[in-house]
């Protein structure tokens, strides 16, 4: 195999390689008599089908797969041979150009780690946040539980907060009514900031039949054109209220959560296991913000691969587009307002897989397995969910390469100049 490589810019190199055609011809047909001896093909005995027909039916997946290994292999040894640090994917293509006689030549773009120079980590400083799951933690989860199963019992009464409301509204704007027949019809709970909060205040102390009239002033940026940035008359008709219900927190309210036994202790207990849980993944997240922060501030000035950091903008912005498109919303974003962001993200990613590459910081096979029952144990077949990991490379690679990333992050934090910063639970989940 012959290889060159040209510098195309800072970060930016252009390889090309040459395979002799008659090695790809060579294993292409070692692969398909190994086919042969076991295919078996209508109107034909196994192991007599003709190697035309072997050919013509396996001919152009074998020399795919064989040519794209050869690749893989050339490319890889090519760039240990050249000691290149790749940022990102190669784009390669066939070079009808660049080939002599008996051979096939590929031409390999790609993009190469920036140099770091001296990365001294003990000199960043961190903010290490840490908290405890409390009783007080445990009861307002249990709040929390007993909210998603109440009832509603109608009332005569006026409503108050946490009330459900049912009524229907008319409204009046530039002398127009909207809708222009009858009235539309909806529920609330009082306090839920799901209406504005002039509507919020006006429907306190309204009873069933009750109605009356409130001027609202609509946003200028409301999502009903015809109402925003205007004053608009906003007719109410309670039709009824109802008051929340909560459940005892009983046996059978407690077996309903999964937890056989009944016992309010062994619930508490499994509640506070699922807390400690998140709190884990909460400081997590923390401290990886916190670590990026930091490296961002000391490497800033680094040039950054630009392939890599649009590559990552269009990802950021397909993933807008995606949560808007589940929300019902329809959004198609440029990946220019996300350069920036993108660009951070970059740096962070190449910069702690730099400092694992120059500790030798390996996966730790222990810390892989406790964050795979972790997430597993959130669902009410860990197992299964355990054996799908195991068998999906795809799903296994990104567990790999989060736990990786929290353990340079954490490699980081203990040697970097560090200050521990206490915060209540719900302080620290709140993201």
């Amino acid at each position: 195999m012959q290889v060159s490589v040209e510098t195309l810019g800072n970060l930016e190199r252009r390889m090309t390689f040459r395979l002799p055609a008659e090695r790809i011809d060579t294993q292409v047909g070692g692969r398909l008599r190994e086919i042969a001896r076991t295919a078996r093909i209508k109107g034909f005995r196994p192991g007599k089908v003709p190697t035309k027909v072997i050919e013509q039916r396996y001919g152009t997946q074998v020399r795919a797969e064989i040519l794209d290994g050869m690749l893989r292999e050339s490319f890889d040894s090519a760039i240990r041979e050249n000691a290149l640090r790749l940022a990102g994917n190669p784009q390669i293509e066939q070079s009808a150009d660049a080939a002599g006689e008996g051979e096939l030549a590929y031409v390999a773009t790609f993009e190469v780690v920036p140099d770091f120079g001296d990365i001294e980590v003990e000199k960043l400083q961190v903010v290490r946040n840490t908290a405890e799951v409390g009783d007080e933690d445990i009861d307002k989860m249990i709040d929390n539980l007993r909210m998603q199963r109440q009832s509603w019992t109608r009332v005569e009464r006026g409503a108050k907060a946490n009330d459900l409301v049912t009524m229907e509204n008319y409204s009046e704007v530039d002398g127009v009514r909207r809708p222009a027949e009858g009235a539309e019809k909806g529920s609330t709970v009082v306090g839920s900031n799901a209406m504005l909060q002039q509507l919020e205040e006006a429907v306190i102390g309204m009873a069933p039949g009750d109605e009356k009239d409130v001027e609202v002033a609509f946003p200028e940026d409301w999502r009903i054109t015809e109402f925003a940035g205007k004053t608009v008359k906003v007719h109410m008709h309670v039709l009824e209220v109802s008051e929340p219900v909560l459940p005892e927190v009983d046996g059978a309210f407690i077996r309903s959560f999964g937890v056989k036994s009944g016992d309010p202790d062994q619930f508490r207990t499994e509640i506070r296991s699922n807390l400690e849980r998140e709190l884990k993944g909460a400081l997590m997240q923390r401290l990886r913000k916190e670590v990026g922060e930091q490296l961002i501030a000391a490497y800033s000035h680094v040039e950054m691969p630009p392939r890599l950091v649009e590559n990552e903008a269009r990802s950021m912005a397909a993933g807008m587009v995606e949560q808007a498109r589940r929300q019902g919303q329809n959004f198609d974003p440029a990946p220019g307002p996300f350069m920036d962001a993108a660009r951070k993200r970059v740096l962070v990613a190449l910069l702690v897989g730099e400092i694992a590459r120059r500790n030798e910081l390996k996966l730790e096979p222990k810390r892989l397995n406790e964050t795979m029952r972790l997430i597993a144990s959130t669902y009410e077949e860990p197992e299964q969910v355990i054996e799908l990991y195991r068998n999906d490379p795809q799903l296994m690679s990104g567990l790999q390469n989060r736990v990786m990333e929290e353990q340079v992050i954490d490699w980081i934090a203990e040697r970097a100049q560090h200050t521990e910063q206490g915060l209540s639970f719900q302080d620290a989940i709140r993201q």
